[in-house]
């Protein structure tokens, strides 16, 4: 083969590989983007919750044997899946019992004053979920062990990585799942009622510090299960939230705030950037071509690529 044509296949390999791992920051930038979409929360933690995605799923494989009797392929997809339900729940106490007290209804009418306790409050949740898990998982990194990570499907001269193209499958899945649950369902009319006009919404019988409350658990445990399905294909530790947040951020704002499919494509956009500056860049300049192309597209476009359309989901 000549030389541009290894070029050429060398280009497709990367633009497969960011299809794949965007799908999954799609879906991380997913569960931000419910958070301050219907909040109007900057949730520093977002990360982290992430990281205990990751956890709960190697734990629920490998560490308890839960999943086991499911088989190496199934098992940590199924794990993955599992995460987003555990987090949840972690996120729903954490709302109740400390998030509540700097946002809803009560900081509606001081909303400036609400925002700086908010910062605050979630920089140290963020920490104290690091600095925890380091404490009760240690230092050593981990990953889900599954066959999946070290095998490829071979389309043409194209290799798709098993591990990360499951991952696409479901994060994709749990996307338009979440999609039509905001869309079609009363308790998701709810939420955007909420989103809209949370004193509106009050006067009309909806419960806006409920509707936050299931708002901010639902999107950390949306982002665990994209935690659960990276925990297949690359390694982590308790402070690998840090490294993921400003992909969630960036992507998050890309798509246009407040907006969920926004997001979705957001995140895409970035894996795809990420991995396509592979090709002319060294690995370790990869965020700084994220942040390039950020700084274009929002140059040109403040609002995001779909902040019209999709305004406040």
């Amino acid at each position: 083969m000549t030389d541009w044509q290894w070029l050429l296949i060398d280009g497709l390999q990367a633009l497969a590989a960011g299809l794949l791992v965007g799908g999954t920051y799609g879906l991380m930038c997913v569960g931000l983007g419910i958070i301050f979409g219907v909040m109007r929360v900057v949730n520093f933690a977002h990360g982290d919750f992430m990281m205990l995605g990751m956890y709960v799923a190697y734990y629920l494989v490998t560490g308890f044997g839960v999943l086991v009797f499911l088989g190496p392929y199934v098992g940590p997809v199924v794990g993955a899946v599992l995460a987003g339900p555990v987090v949840f729940v972690i996120g729903w106490l954490l709302h109740k019992y400390l998030i509540s007290h700097v946002t809803g209804a009560r900081v509606i009418s001081a909303e400036a004053e609400g925002h700086y306790a908010q910062i605050i409050l979630t920089l140290g949740i963020a920490l104290v979920l690091a600095n925890g898990g380091l404490i009760l998982f240690g230092s050593t990194p981990l990953s889900v062990q599954t066959p999946l990570s070290r095998e490829s499907w071979e389309i043409g001269l194209i290799f798709f990585n098993q591990a990360r193209t499951v991952g696409f499958v479901m994060a994709v899945i749990c996307a338009i799942g979440l999609y039509f649950f905001l869309m079609r369902t009363n308790l998701g009319k709810a939420l955007r009622a909420a989103a809209d006009n949370p004193i509106a919404a009050a006067y009309v019988g909806i419960d806006v510090d409920r509707s936050h409350r299931i708002a901010f658990g639902l999107g950390v445990g949306v982002t665990a299960i994209a935690g659960g399905l990276f925990a297949m294909s690359q390694s982590f530790q308790p402070y690998i939230g840090f490294d993921f947040v400003i992909v969630m951020y960036a992507g998050v704002v890309l798509g246009g705030m407040g907006s969920i499919l926004g997001a979705f494509w957001g995140g895409l956009t970035i894996g795809l950037v990420q991995q396509m500056s592979t090709l002319a860049l060294p690995y370790q300049l990869q965020n700084t071509a994220i942040f390039v192309v950020f700084l274009i597209i929002i140059f040109f476009r403040p609002q995001g690529m779909f902040g019209r359309v999709w305004e406040r989901t």
